[in-house]
């Protein structure tokens, strides 16, 4: 039977236990109406007509107005008769009531009369009780027939609310139940429904689905283990170390590398839990340190290579971990399904580096006896002892100088830069006199800031006096930041260096009213190797980055602010 049909059916059967149900109460209730109406309309009417012609009777001896009073309710009775016996009771009434009009005086038609109306009142009195019963047959009848109906309805609409719902609710739940078998991939799936219903035809067309899903995934089942086979090759054939996991940190794939590294076999890595693994192995308990507690991890160390001592040397690798996210099918959020660890072998780079920075430092280390040599030649020619020097020969004699003074100061930086690459920077942390280094900067700057005119503005606010520092690389560093800002600012112009005390820290600033940075260049100008386009091209580019190492090292911050236009503020700031 259609669903449709089963409706149909079942409302509009409850809708005709319904209207039967509300006739037959109407019925009934019409009936005791028409009962009680006919006790009231005969034999209630005829007891107050009596009673009130016997109060008449009684007043017959000193009111005259008696006679017309009775005469008047006994007229009404007379329209009045309804019962058997009735009428010849009332006809006796009436004859003797004539005689008594005669002869008022008779008592004994007083008499007479009284037992008339008796007579009369007990006739409907046996009418009022024997209609009472017929109405209280009514009512019993009535109230069988509506409770059997009733109970009937609601016996009716009790097999509708279980059967009918069920019918609807239970193919749906089944079907619903069967789409998420289709969705989780088990194409064997099938529903078996009414073939005459709706749910018939549904199923048929679910049904036809689910065969041509499960031939289409056998079908297709072949090139997935083919790509899956392709992958897992691909991945044994990486020369970096992976390691996958899922989302519970159970291993699904380890390539030959990750087995290399750790020195253990692939049946005792992969589908085990990873932590399970790292507790029998330290190289993997110190990889999947930040898999198993991510809010620890230091960014920091991050940043630092994991050395490992793999074929016979000490190898470098670089830690990635990628979380693999993906939004299934039909979903709007995206679902975390596990994590790819990979090792990033860095060794030729590393080893690269540490080649650079021994040449640099060999090469900066050997620069510094020829350019010493050559100032020492300078130095001589200088000396009138051993001759003057025309203009001319001055003239080159200074630029020699100069050439000699920005070797000596790359050296110097080329030397500082292999320090901080080597990681070996040395740090004489002590109480810092805040006057000395500032006049040793201002020292150091003085013979260029008097060539430009440009005058320096010193304040240090009262009561400072010693910071928590290495005095000779801040020195360092604030001679390079004025070193900078003199070569940027006009002629004429001021310098402020200012010193202040900011919560428990010392800051350093030194603020110039030069052409500025462009705001495109500001994060980029601590960079190694890095000037800002079209300017001067005096120095290395390294000068900045050497300042930030050496500031960073002794756990402070480097900063700049600047407008382009109005000039720059180089601010540094170290414990107190």
């Amino acid at each position: 039977m259609k669903i449709k049909t089963k409706l149909n059916l079942g409302v509009g059967v409850l809708f005709m236990m319904i209207f039967v149900l509300s006739v037959l109460s109407g019925w009934y209730i019409n009936q005791l109406k028409k009962d009680t109406n006919n006790i009231l309309r005969a034999n209630y009417n005829t007891l107050q007509y009596s009673r009130n012609m016997l109060l008449a009777l009684e007043e017959i001896d000193s009111d005259p107005l008696a006679f017309s009073v009775f005469e008047k309710h006994l007229e009404q009775q007379r329209k009045n008769v309804t019962e058997p016996g009735e009428k010849e009771a009332t006809d006796n009434v009436v004859f003797h009531f004539e005689a008594l009009k005669k002869d008022s005086a008779n008592f004994g038609l007083q008499t007479s009369i009284r037992k008339d109306l008796a007579e009369l009142m007990q006739i409907n009195m046996s009418a009022i009780e024997h209609k009472s019963t017929v109405a209280d047959s009514t009512a019993k009848n009535a109230i069988i027939v509506i409770s059997s109906t009733g109970m009937l309805c609601f016996i009716i609409a009790f097999i509708l609310m279980v059967n009918l719902p069920s019918n609807i609710a239970d193919p749906i739940k089944s079907l619903t139940e069967s789409i998420k078998q289709i969705a989780n991939q088990n194409y064997k799936e099938r529903v078996h429904f009414e073939s005459r219903s709706e749910f018939g035809d549904l199923a048929t067309s679910f049904n036809t689905m689910a065969e041509k899903l499960q031939e289409y995934s056998e079908s297709r089942l072949d090139k997935i283990i083919r790509g899956k086979k392709r992958i897992e090759t691909l991945i044994d054939n990486m020369h970096d170390p992976v390691i996958g996991i899922d989302e519970d940190r159970k291993v699904l794939f380890v390539n030959d590398e990750a087995l290399k590294i750790t020195g253990l076999g692939k049946e005792n890595f992969v589908g085990k839990l990873i932590q399970d693994v790292a507790v029998n192995n330290d190289l993997v308990r110190d990889i999947i340190r930040d898999v198993i507690v991510p809010d620890k991890m230091d960014p920091e160390n991050e940043k630092e290579p994991m050395k490992i001592y793999a074929d016979g040397k000490e190898s470098y690798f670089e830690k990635e971990i990628v979380d693999i996210n993906i939004v299934p099918t039909g979903e709007q959020q995206s679902r975390f399904i596990g994590q790819v660890i990979m090792l990033r072998n860095i060794t030729p780079f590393k080893e690269l580096d540490l080649a650079k920075t021994n040449f640099l430092g060999t090469v900066s280390h050997e620069f510094k006896t020829p350019i010493s040599s050559i100032q020492m030649g300078l130095q001589l020619l200088e000396n009138e002892q051993i001759g003057s020097l025309n203009d001319e020969q001055k003239n080159l004699v200074s630029g020699i100088r100069e050439d000699s003074n920005r070797l000596l100061k790359i050296t110097g930086e080329l030397l500082n830069i292999t320090q901080v690459e080597s990681g070996l920077i040395q740090l004489n942390m002590k109480a810092s006199d805040i006057k000395n280094i500032v006049d040793y900067a201002i020292g150091a700057n003085r013979s260029s800031a008097e060539q430009k005119h440009i005058h320096f503005k010193i304040s240090i606010e009262e009561g400072l006096s010693a910071v928590l520092a290495d005095s000779e690389k801040t020195a360092w560093v604030l001679n390079n930041l004025l070193s900078n800002a003199i070569r940027y600012s006009y002629e004429n112009s001021n310098i402020n260096i200012d010193v202040r005390k900011i919560d428990d820290k010392i800051q350093f600033s030194v603020t110039d009213t030069g052409q500025g940075i462009d705001p495109q260049y500001l994060s980029k100008i601590f960079d190694r190797y890095f000037r800002v386009p079209g300017s001067k091209k005096e120095g290395t580019g390294l000068g900045l980055s050497i300042s930030k190492e050496f500031i960073e090292a002794q756990g402070g911050e480097i900063t700049v602010k600047s407008e382009y236009g109005a000039g720059s503020t180089f601010s540094f700031v170290l414990n107190t």
